[in-house]
């Protein structure tokens, strides 16, 4: 789901990585916004309230939210930086990303406690979640090489609209491809969804506890590449053991 790329890497993966990465994005989405009234999964909203705030000659407020503008870009420049470093097609560059972003969100749920709805809160709280969400996003898009997209719906719309269009147009366009664009749309905007609506119904529930939910779901997904390698080891060891001993016999 992780590991694989390029050639090697099929829908199933793609499907995969939507599921539980738009099911942590949508999570954090909600749960980010309940917490700190700021949303923590991309910055479109923050540019109009840059300038808003420009406008108004609010500067220290600016001052923040150009913060957090720079800190989602701080998370997809770190965790490019990272994969870039260690080399694509190395086994386990994509868990540094992820086990950051684990501590991060470690961090909300721990000691989110002790937030208080300053301005200096909210630079660290927030700003350490659209850092996250940076992370993850970058993380994302070189894996499934910029098909799919977890942290926010804006162009995931735009390209289901896009491939419905070309669905019923009646163009030499390879359907099947289109059909599974098309279901690789639906699935990140439902689980994001999905996400949302347990983010924020956890939220409500236990309060910044809650943040160990998407911790979970990151270390699954961690696990899940680790556990299949083993498995597939174990199987073909014991294939290679179990055929030479019928040769030998």
């Amino acid at each position: 789901m992780l590991r694989h790329l390029g050639t090697k890497r099929t829908p199933e993966h793609n499907l995969k990585l939507a599921t539980l990465l738009g099911l942590t994005a949508g999570f954090v989405n909600a749960a980010g916004f309940l917490a700190y009234a700021v949303l923590t999964t991309n910055v479109t909203g923050h540019a109009a309230l840059f300038a808003e705030h420009i406008a108004s000659q609010d500067w220290k407020t600016a001052q923040v939210i150009a913060l957090w503008m720079f800190l989602f870009l701080a998370g997809a420049f770190f965790s490019s930086l990272i994969l870039s470093y260690t080399g694509p097609n190395q086994r386990y560059s994509y868990s540094i990303p992820i086990f950051i972003e684990i501590i991060i969100l470690l961090f909300s749920g721990v000691c989110g406690v002790k937030y208080d709805g300053t301005l200096v809160s909210k630079e660290v709280f927030a700003g350490s979640l659209l850092f996250a969400m940076g992370l993850q996003n970058a993380l994302v898009s070189m894996i499934s090489g910029s098909v799919v997209r977890t942290t926010h719906l804006t162009g995931t719309f735009t390209d289901l609209g896009i491939e419905l269009a070309q669905l019923i147009n009646r163009s030499k366009l390879d359907k099947r491809i289109v059909k599974s664009k098309i279901k690789l749309r639906l699935v990140i905007i439902f689980f994001f969804m999905t996400g949302a609506v347990v983010g924020a119904y956890l939220f409500n529930r236990f309060g910044f506890r809650s943040f160990f939910a998407p911790v979970v779901i990151l270390c699954y997904a961690l696990l899940y590449d680790i556990f299949r390698i083993k498995i597939k080891r174990f199987y073909q060891k014991t294939s290679v053991t179990v055929r030479g001993a019928i040769s030998r016999k």
